[in-house]
């Protein structure tokens, strides 16, 4: 490719031009080792250093590909951005641009050029563009924690012990063995992609099947990730429940997953919460709900009683002369969080409570309260609703 004559593989790596090939395979394993994104995540400049590093370690650490590196550098006139020929009859030069010599432009569709010979030559075949390696994002990671009813309302910070995968300490999270490096996959070049034709028409992308996706191949695997970079960790967090969450509420945090490879980012974390219920109060929506016992004359005669909330003071609440058993009282603003800021409602809902035992002027009471119904029966449309 023209863009590979520009470049002095020679100066990236350190070496003279009559390196032998051990003194290229010493070096770019010291380079590479230095600037591996997984051994320096984040650091932007480092990847690329060892995109080129890699880049030029491919060219020189190859017999065949070396030779045709030096000799096309020494005709085209490495670093001019194009080469220099006689002018005719004439002292000076002509300068051509390779851009219309490699078929960037100027030239007829369909037809190749010395792009296409020197791409075969680098194993970049069919105009396909070597590239280094790419980041990749880190795995989503699933946790579940329980809370108590009071949390779930109000909001808590829970530790979460995780266990996953992150680069390994041996290699560094390269997947060679330590002292040696891995080397940029011959088959996609360091893409990570690989792409097929079906019938020469339609073109398919999928991960190479040489290095699974890496864009790296390893010859002499790390004993304890076996190659794969990776390897099982264990980690405590701080992971903040916001207020007002359900039971069963799966709460997603950004970056909070596996770290991911080559200088990528990190995935999520899917939390899904579990409540405890509560012995006293429960749950409808953004409203608690709350069952209060009232006796008999508190539903006749009416009364006030206090009634709890959940974290806060009693409040007073006032039942009406009459007041029939099952009915739902409203307490404004004493609920669940709402993600406005405001709060729902508390219902309360009273039931009539009959006691099982009754002292003899409690039912004498009781008693001169049926004579004085007697002439009243609840039932006396019961039946004729039934027939209807």
């Amino acid at each position: 490719m023209s863009d590979w004559l520009e470049k002095d593989f020679y100066q990236v790596l350190g070496v003279p031009k009559d390196a032998d090939a051990d003194a290229i395979k010493k070096a770019y394993r010291k380079l590479a080792r230095e600037s591996h994104p997984d051994s320096r995540p984040g650091d932007r400049a480092a990847e690329d250093r060892f995109k080129a590093i890699s880049e030029a370690y491919s060219v020189l650490s190859d017999p065949a590909k070396r030779k045709e590196y030096d000799e096309a550098r020494t005709l085209f006139g490495a670093g001019t951005g194009g080469f220099r020929a006689p002018r005719g009859g004439g002292g000076g030069t002509t300068t051509f641009d390779l851009g219309d010599i490699f078929g960037s432009r100027g030239g007829d569709a369909g037809q190749g050029g010395i792009g296409d010979l020197l791409g075969d030559i680098f194993g970049g075949g069919g105009g396909q563009r070597r590239r280094s390696p790419q980041p990749r994002r880190g795995a989503d990671v699933e946790a579940s924690t329980t809370i108590s009813f009071r949390e779930a309302v109000e909001g808590v910070t829970v530790p979460l012990r995780m266990t996953g995968d992150s680069p390994c300490r041996d290699c560094s999270g390269t997947g060679a063995r330590s002292g040696t490096v891995p080397t940029v996959c011959p088959n996609c070049h360091g893409t990570g992609m690989q792409t097929s034709s079906e019938g020469g028409v339609f073109a398919m992308t999928e991960p190479c099947r040489e290095c699974r996706g890496r864009g790296l191949v390893v010859t002499d695997p790390c004993p304890t990730c076996r190659g794969s970079g990776r390897a099982t960790s264990t980690r405590t967090m701080q992971v903040r429940i916001p207020a007002g969450v359900k039971d069963g509420q799966r709460i997603r945090l950004r970056g909070k997953g596996a770290p991911g490879e080559r200088g990528g980012p990190a995935g999520d974390l899917y939390v899904v919460v579990s409540v405890s219920p509560h012995p006293v109060f429960g749950r409808s929506g953004d409203n608690l709900t709350l069952t209060a016992p009232i006796t008999f004359d508190e539903a006749a005669l009416g009364a006030e009683i206090k009634v709890p909330t959940l974290g806060g003071a009693p409040v007073k609440l006032r039942i009406p002369a009459g007041t029939p058993n099952g009915r739902t009282f409203r307490v404004r603003g004493r609920g669940a969080p709402r993600k406005d800021g405001s709060k729902g409602d508390l219902l309360v809902t009273v039931e009539v409570v009959v006691p099982d035992r009754l002292s003899d002027d409690a039912r004498a009471a009781v008693e001169a309260l049926r004579a004085q119904s007697a002439g009243s029966d609840p039932r006396a449309d019961l039946f004729s609703k039934a027939g209807a």
